[in-house]
């Protein structure tokens, strides 16, 4: 499994341990990723993702999964969040039609 955000897209970064004798030894900076379960309104399901905590804090801000995804561009989004955020598209235009 990568260690990719679902949502944002923030992945392992690379830089150099530092010494006091300026010493560089390579490391990795690896994102907080938690596996959280968000509900989705629209759909009436929840969804398990691994998102970095800073994503976490990004979808409770804009007012939920389903707001998340709608303001998200396609490119960042892993293929499950693609496909979730279409699934909810399709699910808010039927209610739209329907209304």
């Amino acid at each position: 499994m990568a260690r990719r955000c679902e949502l944002t897209g923030k992945a392992v970064l690379v830089g150099n341990n530092v010494s006091h004798a300026n010493n560089k030894t390579k490391r990795r900076f690896l994102p907080n990723l938690c596996a959280v379960t968000l509900i989705s309104d629209t759909l009436g399901q929840s969804v398990r993702l691994r998102i970095s905590a800073n994503a976490l804090r990004s979808v409770e801000h804009r007012g939920g999964l389903d707001a998340f995804l709608a303001k998200s561009s396609e490119d960042e989004l892993s293929p499950r969040a693609r496909l979730l955020k279409k699934q909810i598209a399709k699910k808010a235009a039927e209610a739209a039609v329907a209304a």
